[in-house]
């Protein structure tokens, strides 16, 4: 009978997830080329909250609680909490970004005791990053049960886990260990979740999970072994939970919970963790695989590994992966600027790329929905899903540089819209405010006030002609990465210097910095962006002197196209004789 139920919820349950799908990455100090250690993440959130948002550190007197509140991440906007997709907080607990007098005031689902000090940090879907360079990435998962949130009872989310980590903690496994404790502790709702977490040293993945049984939730975390690199892709990636092994942590009921609920048996062997809580990828075959093949090739391509693989519960990519080559940051970078260019998945082929090449496809009624292991589902067709996605909101690569002070060594680079046609400007978590245009944006009301919408329009401006027009954005984002990552070297030593003398205006020094860099990054880009309209406004190619340059289109295409059965003379084609 519990198991009927069970089943019964989860089909009810799978519509209510919105389309958060996201790509995270762990790169750990012996696989990085400085020896830093990397968390990346690309936020694919569709027309969400994009802001980047700087939080203030504060103190706060004893005895007080810290609400905790609905994200609209987890399931999507519920007007009973003020939780919006637009607005994802409004209120006075997150420092003055926040406070929005003419918006509802977001309604907590409860409160923890709060604590004397609370760490600053960036702030977007999820914590970002902190002033101890304690950093956080992020995808959703599949799993059984996705239940509502029940003030009270179940009110942590990933996203406010994340936030209350990043307030309190200062290494990654002390992250761990709180949101483990949150979890069991206060109830946990929504959809699963996978948190790679680093630190300075070392990086752990903790993967979560709501529990049958209305309390609580479940979870277990796994440390990445040094030298290796981690991905995840909207599926768990965590396995085998092996009770023996230090560098696995996990809640102390799971066990017995699963098997309550006939998701393990003992005589099955160790609890396969993946299999216990979740029906494998969503949306469709390979939606998740795809990118985790994807990213393992690209880091370790001397492993061949297939594309191919029996199932959702293949073991062929391992939970982490030692790299051919040490990563560097425009390493990471590059990854997520991949839609299988060059492979038998690339999104620049077939019809619906179009004539110029187009990677963006474009979901519609016709698109699966649920998980795969849903037994309603039909699947007619689907599109290949790529790691950069036109629908992505921002994506960052945090860097924590362990042999600088932290204010100087936590680095987040950081990139509006999708990652293919952004450019990442770097912010040191030593600042004490960022550049405006990073905090503004309302993705329903276009604006040149906001970061956001310029690398937003530039990404719309060349799906016109994407092959010609994503040549001059690599050749922009070179220009401006490059200077940036040079200019990085100096502004570290003269961080530093500072530092060792006067902390506060080592801080003003990097705040001063990042708004000037970001500033400039932002009016370059729109700069460019009306250069692109001009240079190809009506279908041409167009240069002072040389305007209107006929290109047409690319030989194979006028093959697939009308173009052959069109007006070449003055005879009817239809009533020509035939052989």
């Amino acid at each position: 009978m519990m198991k009927v139920i069970v089943i019964a919820l989860i089909l009810s349950l799978m519509s209510l997830v919105p389309a958060l799908a996201c790509t995270t990455i762990l790169v750990t100090k012996g696989a990085s080329e400085d020896g830093s250690v990397i968390v990346a993440h690309s936020d694919d959130s569709e027309l969400f909250d994009q802001r980047l948002v700087y939080v203030p550190a504060a103190d706060h007197k004893p005895g007080s609680l810290r609400p905790v509140y609905y994200d609209a991440a987890s399931l999507g906007s519920r007007p009973e909490y003020h939780g919006y997709t637009l607005r994802r907080y409004v209120g006075t607990h997150r420092g003055p970004t926040y406070i929005d007098p003419n918006q509802p005031q977001s309604i907590p689902l409860g409160t923890i005791p709060q604590v004397e000090h609370t760490y600053a940090y960036f702030d977007g879907s999820y914590a970002i990053m902190n002033e101890h360079q304690l950093m956080f990435g992020e995808c959703t998962d599949g799993t059984k049960i996705q239940p509502e949130p029940v003030p009270g009872k179940l009110i942590f989310y990933s996203a406010e886990l994340s936030r209350v980590a990043a307030e309190r903690c200062t290494t990654a496994r002390e992250a761990v260990e709180l949101i483990g404790y949150l979890i069991e502790t206060y109830g946990y709702y929504g959809t699963g979740e996978t948190l790679p977490i680093g630190d300075t040293e070392e990086g752990w993945v903790i993967e979560m999970a709501p529990s049958p049984e209305g309390t609580g939730g479940l979870w277990v975390a796994r440390k990445v072994p040094d030298g290796e690199v981690f991905v995840a892709a909207n599926e768990l990636r965590i396995r085998e939970v092996d009770q023996d092994d230090p560098n696995m942590l996990y809640c102390k009921d799971l066990h017995a919970i699963a098997e309550k609920y006939g998701w393990w048996k003992p005589e099955d062997g160790k609890l396969d963790w993946l299999k216990t809580v979740s029906l494998g990828e969503y949306n469709h075959p390979y939606y998740s695989l795809r990118r985790v093949w994807r990213l393992q090739s690209r880091i370790a391509p001397s492993q061949a590994k297939s594309p191919w693989v029996e199932n959702g519960y293949t073991k062929e990519y391992p939970f982490s992966i030692k790299p051919d080559k040490k990563l560097s940051v425009r390493d990471v970078i590059s990854l997520y600027r991949d839609y299988y260019q060059d492979t038998e998945f690339d999104l620049s082929k077939g019809v619906t790329a179009g004539p110029f090449g187009s990677p963006y496809r474009y979901p519609g009624p016709m698109d699966a929905g649920g998980d795969t292991g849903d037994p309603n589902r039909e699947l007619k067709g689907a599109w290949e899903r790529p790691i950069s996605i036109f629908r992505c909101g921002f994506s960052y690569v945090c860097q924590a540089r362990g042999w600088l002070p932290d204010p100087v060594g936590g680095l987040v680079w950081f990139g509006p819209d999708e990652p293919m046609s952004t450019c990442y400007v770097p912010f040191y978590v030593g600042v004490t405010s960022i550049a405006e245009p990073y905090y503004t944006c309302e993705t329903s009301t276009f604006s040149q006030k906001s970061a956001w919408w310029a690398f937003n329009f530039v990404a719309n401006w060349a799906g016109l002609k994407y092959s010609y027009i994503i040549k001059d954005i690599q050749q922009k984002q070179d220009e401006i990465e490059h200077a940036e990552i040079e200019g990085i070297k100096n502004i570290d030593e003269q961080a530093i210097a500072l530092y060792e003398q006067d902390p506060e205006k080592a801080r003003q020094l990097l705040t001063t910095y990042c708004e000037t860099q970001a500033n400039q990054v932002v009016k370059d880009w729109w700069e460019f962006a009306w250069i692109l309209v001009a240079r190809y406004d009506d279908g041409y190619i167009n240069a002072p002197g040389e305007m209107a340059q006929e290109v047409g289109y690319p030989e194979d295409w006028y093959d697939k196209s009308e173009w052959t059965n069109g007006p070449t003379s003055y005879q009817n084609k239809e009533n020509e004789p035939t052989d």
